[in-house]
């Protein structure tokens, strides 16, 4: 994400997150898990798809209430489309989960009581306005059992 848009749920996700589960910066996921004895063929295919892929915008277009959680919904077709593509090469790979379409969304609160949770987003929906977000890359990270690091940003072409 542009440098206002991460900052922005970043602050979010520092605020509203429990501090014990909040291990990563606020992020979009496009997948969930993808086969770490392929990483190699998975570089390669992020390289060229971020080779041909110009920044993209993203519009956030109002709160999801996830009942122990808050995200911001966002709105983004190229995206999906983008997405889409890399989830047809990777298909044989894919758990269930990841074999599901994408809803873009940004998580900026989980695993907290139901009540907490409405609470958070009916403060933040009284005063929501739409808002753009520009994806201006991929990041592929690797689980560790808890903690998660960080194998490489590819930037979308400029």
């Amino acid at each position: 994400m542009d440098d206002e848009s991460q900052g922005r749920f970043d602050r979010l996700r520092e605020a509203h997150f429990p501090p014990e589960r909040n291990h990563l910066a606020a992020h979009l996921t496009l997948f969930h898990h993808l086969p770490g004895e392929r990483e190699g063929e998975i570089v390669e295919e992020i390289e060229k798809t971020c080779g041909r892929q110009a920044p993209i915008t993203l519009r956030a277009a109002g709160l999801l209430f996830m009942g122990r959680g808050v995200a911001y919904k966002l709105e983004a077709p190229e995206l999906v489309g983008l997405r889409r593509r890399l989830a047809k090469v990777w298909e044989p790979y894919l758990t269930k989960q990841d074999q599901q379409g994408l809803r873009p969304h940004v998580t900026v609160q989980n695993k907290v009581s139901p009540e907490r949770a409405r609470a958070l987003h009916d403060e933040l929906d009284a005063s929501f306005s739409p808002f753009e977000v520009r994806g201006e890359g991929l990041s592929l990270w690797r689980y560790l059992g808890g903690p998660w690091e960080e194998i490489s940003t590819y930037r979308f072409r400029a």
